[in-house]
C-alpha cells in the first residue's frame, strides 16, 4: 500500500484558502492508496477565537470538496481534522472517507488539550474509539494528543488495528516527544504509525512537521523535514500480521 501524508503549511488564513492549498497538495499525492491531512488545518489548532465561527457540520463544503477529490483521485482519505459542529457542541474530528467517497468512519478527539491550550474549554471531548477495516488492514484513527495515551492504542488493537493513523498539530517546542511517541505507540502494539502533522505557524506558535511512518518494530521508515511537503511510502500490512506471529507480546498480555 502506498501511503501519502500532506505537510500542509498552516498558515493566518481563510479556511477557503486553506482548503484550495489542500487540494492542490492532494493533486501530488496520485496514485497513493491512503493520505492524510493534518489536525485542524483549515483554521489552524492555535487559532481558538477561530472555532466557533468556521465550525460546520460532517456533510459541509469541506468534508464535501474532500470527498469529492478521495473520489476524483480513487484513495482512502483520512481529512485531518476539522471543528465540528453537532447541535450546540463544538468537536475536533476526523474523517476517513473510501475510494467512492463515502465516509465510512469519524472520530471526535477523545484527549482534548489543557496545556497552554484553549481546546479543552471550546471543544468537547469525545467517547468512542473509531476503526474502519479496509482491503489494505484494519485502521485506527486518532489525533495529536492522543499519542501520550497509550490506553487508546490498546484499545484499538483490540479491535483488530493494525495501522494507526495519526492527524496532529503537533508543535516544534516538542518535537522529540512527537517522535518517541510515535516509535512507542508503534513498537509496543506491533503496530504501523502513520502520522501526518502540520507545518509552517498557527497563530503564531511553530509547528514540528517531522510527518512520520514507522514500522511495527519502532524503526522509522520515512520521516519528513519541517516544511511543507508530500511524504510517500510504501507498507504493507502484512510486515504487522508477521511480527505479530513471530513476537506475540500481544497475546503475553497479563492484563486486559
Amino acid at each position: 500500500m502506498r501511503v501519502s501524508c500532506l505537510q500542509l503549511e498552516i498558515a493566518d488564513r481563510t479556511p477557503g484558502e486553506s482548503l484550495a492549498a489542500a487540494l492542490a497538495l492532494l493533486d501530488q499525492a496520485r496514485g497513493s492508496d491512503l493520505v492524510l491531512l493534518p489536525e485542524l488545518w483549515p483554521t489552524g489548532y492555535f487559532a481558538f477565537d477561530q472555532y466557533e465561527r468556521h465550525a460546520e457540520a460532517v456533510d459541509g463544503p469541506t468534508v464535501r470538496a474532500l470527498a469529492d477529490k478521495a473520489k476524483e483521485l480513487n484513495t482512502w482519505l483520512l481529512m485531518g481534522s476539522f471543528v465540528e459542529r453537532a447541535g450546540s457542541q463544538l468537536f475536533n474530528t476526523t474523517l476517513l472517507v473510501d475510494p467512492a467517497g463515502n465516509t465510512v468512519s469519524r472520530y471526535r478527539k477523545m484527549h482534548t488539550f489543557g496545556y497552554q491550550s484553549q481546546e479543552r474549554a471550546l471543544l468537547a471531548a469525545g467517547s468512542e474509539p473509531a476503526t474502519a477495516a479496509t482491503p489494505h488492514g484494519t485502521l485506527g484513527l486518532s489525533i495529536c494528543y492522543d499519542l501520550r495515551f497509550p490506553e487508546l492504542y490498546r484499545a484499538l488493537v483490540d479491535r483488530g488495528v493494525e495501522i494507526f493513523l495519526v492527524a496532529a498539530a503537533w508543535p516544534a517546542a516538542r518535537l522529540e516527544p512527537w517522535r518517541l511517541l510515535n516509535r512507542a505507540r508503534a513498537l509496543e502494539n506491533l503496530s504501523y504509525v502513520v502520522a501526518c502533522n502540520g507545518a509552517g505557524q498557527s497563530a503564531g506558535v511553530a509547528l514540528a512537521g517531522h510527518s512520520m511512518i514507522v514500522d511495527p518494530w519502532g524503526n522509522v521508515v520515512a520521516e519528513a523535514g519541517d516544511g511543507p511537503q508530500v511524504l510517500t511510502c510504501e507498507i504493507d500490512v502484512e510486515t504487522v500480521r508477521r511480527a505479530r506471529r513471530e513476537f506475540p507480546a500481544l497475546a503475553d498480555r497479563v492484563l486486559r
